[in-house]
């Protein structure tokens, strides 16, 4: 475009999507956002809502490789692939391994460190102008271990995202010292890594509350709108939605998550991006931990969801508020629109029963399956495609939550003044 654009299609209503529109908003562009679902109910809604820098790496990483081909083919495997996939998921896979290294991991975390240390200033922005709730301080963030010993692995890991450029602040807890720190943790974790100076979200409510604030600011929402055709002109961009009908844009943003390529690829996106899908619920307890717990070993994650009480809960609980607990885990390789797999959700409860001795894990309520967008490499896919007029902003992996506002807030700018800030340059959707 010769021209910064006036009036911009964004294709995809998860926080990357609705974050690339609220930043537009902020440079006086006209936005209309496309789900083919309600707004913020894709792999945003069950995500952990961790903004953790000291945990946003790549997820091509050596450690997958160790858990052999017998371990990933085990349905309570952390990394779970089904046995029978289809030709371009088994493509995907052997591209994903062969970035497997330590070489390509220290690439990439280089670059993640750059995106990382500017990811908490977006988010900030927005609750500053009043968009979203603003993220609570993790005090504590315990990611725990049974013994000394398998915390020594994530120590030489984080010492690793160090020299990559990414500042770690932690203290090292063992013994009593991790129930001293977090007393809902069970007696069975022996280790445990204190980090410093990260934060969390409640995603439902903060990505509602960024759609909320993307349409009071004259923004469109059309919801349950699918697209299924994308064309562009000199003057102009066109999209057709499952109707039929068209609509006229200066450009657009296909934000569209885990099926980013059915748009993409015909724009010269030619990156794969596969469907790493996670498992969440929601758990209630007598003792529900403060912050976030990150259960290494077994790749689980669980954020406390701090929820306004409804009359129903001060009826039976007085003022107090339910003390509720998100548990999220797996990395699953199938198709996003297979149905939940009961088997993920038994694995991740049998995962952390005995850590988590006060949390009621046979009382779950919102079980949820979601997509999260993977690369090959493990990095995002944000920036022109090789039409002027169309953007790509998608690919995060588990790290479209953390970094979906800095996203945003970085393609409005490359969107308005045709230069690529260098934060994201090694996210070239074209590489």
């Amino acid at each position: 475009m010769t021209t910064p654009p006036r009036n911009v299609a964004v294709v995809g209503a998860g926080i990357v999507g609705l974050s690339v529109a609220w930043f537009l908003q902020e440079r006086d562009v006209a936005v209309t956002v496309f789900d083919t679902d309600d707004a913020a109910r894709g792999a945003s809604w069950g995500n952990a809502g961790w903004l953790a820098p000291s945990l946003t790496t790549p997820l091509p990483e050596p450690d997958v490789l160790r858990y052999g081909l017998r371990a990933v083919l085990r349905p309570s495997s952390p990394v779970y692939v089904p046995p029978r996939l289809d030709l371009a998921t088994w493509r995907f896979l052997a591209g994903f391994a062969r970035h497997c290294t330590s070489r390509q991991w220290q690439r990439g975390m280089r670059a993640y460190a750059t995106v990382n240390r500017m990811s908490v200033r977006a988010f900030d922005d927005l609750a500053d102008a009043g968009a979203v709730p603003r993220p609570l301080a993790a005090r504590p963030f315990l990611a725990c271990f049974r013994t000394t010993t398998e915390a020594s692995a994530m120590l030489q890991e984080l010492t690793q995202i160090e020299r990559a450029g990414q500042a770690v602040r932690c203290d090292y807890l063992t013994g009593h010292q991790v129930q001293q720190a977090e007393p809902a943790i069970g007696g069975d974790i022996g280790a445990a890594i204190l980090l410093h100076g990260q934060r969390y979200i409640h995603p439902p409510q903060f990505v509602r509350s960024l759609a909320d604030s993307v349409v009071a600011r004259g923004g469109k929402l059309r919801e349950r709108s699918r697209i299924t055709d994308i064309s562009t002109e000199p003057q102009a961009t066109w999209l057709t939605d499952s109707h039929g009908d068209q609509h006229r844009f200066d450009g657009v943003v296909l934000a569209t998550g885990a099926l980013l390529g059915r748009l993409a690829r015909e724009f010269g996106v030619r990156q794969p991006v596969q469907a790493g899908r996670g498992y969440s619920f929601t758990v209630s307890g007598d003792q529900v931990p403060q912050g976030p717990i990150y259960f290494p070993q077994q790749r689980v994650a669980c954020t406390p969801l701090h929820e306004a009480p409804t009359a129903t809960t001060q009826a039976m609980q007085g003022n107090e508020p339910e003390q509720l607990l998100r548990v999220a885990g797996m990395m699953e390789f199938r198709r996003p629109d297979e149905p939940l797999d009961p088997r993920r959700i038994r694995a991740i409860v049998d995962a952390v029963r005995e850590h988590l001795p006060g949390v009621r894990l046979d009382q779950r309520r919102d079980e949820w399956v979601g997509s999260r967008p993977c690369t090959t490499d493990g990095l995002p896919l944000v920036g022109p495609t090789k039409d002027p007029r169309v953007f790509a902003a998608g690919g995060h992996g588990m790290w479209g939550v953390a970094l979906g506002p800095l996203t945003g807030k970085l393609l409005a700018e490359q969107i308005m003044t045709g230069l690529a800030p260098p934060a994201l340059l090694p996210f070239n959707p074209l590489r």
